[in-house]
């Protein structure tokens, strides 16, 4: 993923980090030294899925489970996914046995804006240990789920137009809120804070993207148009119909995190979903990431989607960066995760074989240098 493969190499860790990569490397051994031997084997930075709700929709806990949206009001930019993300989910057991490492969870698509993500490693106890980066990105949907989850009670929105005004107003009174405060300090004034205006902060100093919940081509459009209003970053999350408007996409500058694509069309607005979106965007120059979703698609799924991605055009090797150092990099975590280099997390994955190959092992899964999975004989 750093552009320097090696047939056969070695790579040191030390505390939590990557120290060395060379073809062969000298150490004096100690006794509590681990080496593994992976000779014939795939070691590749751990897998990293740029879009799921592991740990904030919950396995086998049905409706008591499920903290990934709340209903009752349209726009809580304020919410976090950290105050519900559940480390003990079995998923992320699941996760880790497919070599999975990292993950961006947060809020799914109820709300207009529905809160914060979080970027955190996928083993751990306790929340605060696993993160990464929080907030890493502001919720927004548009289309189909909050039209339905409001509209159907008689409440805004209701329509596409709704969500798109309720947007742009909710942007407008926070870049208010902003520029009063900095006028405020700049002329040493009191300024009384606003809890539920504070978190955009960082979304209009550009430190973390609005991740935009967009299936339609239309609605992929909107998204853009309105974050460009704004000059603010943006993910195209799902981009469903993305292959329809390439070009359009590759002009707005925004990447596109692409999926659940190995899931039902059982809605109006994913008619089109088809595995051959990441390559067709891909090819027109946009920066693609490939994601679950999950529990859409359950998260051990990651390498299965980026295998049938590359088979319907994406190719081997850019399915590959679609689930380390492209969603590294989209997730602004690149200096810490998704490719084998010096300095950054020791999370690594070894296989038996290409991880896009259905039937491949992951025989050991690597997380801040501590080996917390290992394939064992039945």
């Amino acid at each position: 993923m750093a552009g320097n493969n090696y047939d056969s190499g070695c790579i040191l860790i030390k505390d939590k980090k990557i120290q060395k990569i060379a073809e062969a490397i000298d150490i004096e051994e100690n006794d509590d030294d681990i080496i593994i031997d992976a000779t014939g084997n795939w070691t590749l930075p751990g897998l990293i899925d740029a879009h799921c709700h592991i740990g904030i929709f919950e396995e086998k806990k049905g409706k008591i489970g499920d903290s990934s949206n709340e209903t009752t009001e349209p726009l809580t930019p304020y919410i976090k996914a950290i105050d519900a993300i559940n480390p003990m989910d079995s998923a992320f057991h699941n996760a880790i046995k497919a070599g999975i490492t990292s993950v961006m969870v947060g809020p799914g698509s109820s709300n207009v804006v529905g809160g914060q993500f979080a970027f955190i490693k996928t083993n751990g106890r306790c929340i605060d240990d696993m993160v990464v980066l929080e907030p890493a990105a502001m919720k927004i949907a548009f289309g189909e789920n909050p039209k339905t989850n409001y509209g159907n009670n008689n409440m805004m929105p209701s329509s596409r137009m709704s969500i798109g005004a309720m947007l742009r107003e909710e942007l407008f009174e926070a870049k208010q809120y902003i520029d009063n405060k900095k006028a405020a300090i700049d002329n040493g004034e009191s300024f009384k804070e606003n809890f539920r205006k504070e978190c955009w902060i960082p979304v209009f100093n550009k430190e973390i993207p609005l991740k935009a919940h967009v299936h339609r081509a239309d609605d992929i459009q909107t998204a853009v148009r309105i974050a460009k209003m704004f000059e603010l970053n943006l993910t195209l999350d799902h981009c469903t119909e993305g292959h329809l408007i390439s070009e359009k996409i590759r002009e707005s500058g925004y990447p596109a995190l692409i999926g659940p694509s190995l899931a039902s069309r059982n809605k109006t607005e994913v008619q089109y979903m088809d595995f051959k979106t990441p390559g067709i965007l891909c090819k027109a120059g946009v920066k693609v990431a490939i994601i679950t979703d999950h529990p859409v698609t359950v998260i051990q799924s990651l390498p299965v989607c980026a295998a049938i991605a590359a088979k319907e055009g994406l190719g081997m090797d850019e399915a590959l960066k679609a689930i380390t150092i492209n969603a590294a990099e989209i997730c602004n975590v690149s200096s810490r995760v998704g490719s084998l280099e010096v300095g950054k997390d020791a999370d690594l994955a070894i296989f038996d074989g290409n991880p896009l190959e259905i039937a491949t092992n992951c025989l050991y899964t690597i997380i801040n240098g501590d080996i917390v999975y290992k394939l064992t004989e039945n």
